[in-house]
């Protein structure tokens, strides 16, 4: 089951995200439960400051693999409404990165469906981050898109490779 009428919306974008915009045209009269997540930037990681973000993907195939993923997700959760964005370019400090959201009869699958959607595009799709520090240098965050076992055991807490 997916939602037929996100067919066009585009899952990659080079400008600031909107919750709001992301639920446009997901209201279900038989979907009892909402489950929303926007992930932030943040001010520190591995114990520096961070002055902000870049995003860089290889758009087109991450497009798609966002959708693939959406429905997947949809299927096995059975559940109506699964949608994603993420952002590409520079973002700073507050600014969301990934806002997704998920419509279902029960909270309990909109919330597995959640985390799942969201861990699924950070896991498998080709988006890089590089974090740039109060010092002046900047690193590519270590991350775990396209690992060869999914990056199940990556960790997201791991410190920016040197």
């Amino acid at each position: 089951m997916t939602d037929v009428d996100d067919t066009t919306r585009p899952r990659i974008s080079d400008t600031p995200l909107s919750v709001d915009a992301l639920l446009t045209g997901t209201d279900r009269p038989d979907c009892g439960a909402l489950a929303v997540f926007s992930g932030e930037v943040r001010d520190h990681h591995g114990g520096r400051e961070v002055l902000r973000l870049s995003y860089t993907a290889h758009e087109a195939i991450a497009d798609r693999m966002i959708r693939e993923i959406e429905a997947e997700v949809a299927a096995k959760h059975e559940v109506p409404v699964v949608r994603v964005t993420h952002r590409v370019g520079d973002l700073a400090i507050g600014e969301s990165a990934i806002v997704a959201v998920v419509r279902s009869a029960h909270r309990a699958e909109a919330f597995a469906a959640l985390i799942e959607v969201v861990d699924a595009v950070k896991h498998r799709v080709p988006i890089w981050k590089e974090e740039w520090y109060a010092d002046g240098t900047s690193e590519f965050v270590e991350g775990c898109s396209i690992a060869e076992d999914g990056g199940a055991d990556h960790d997201h807490e791991a410190q920016p490779t040197r």
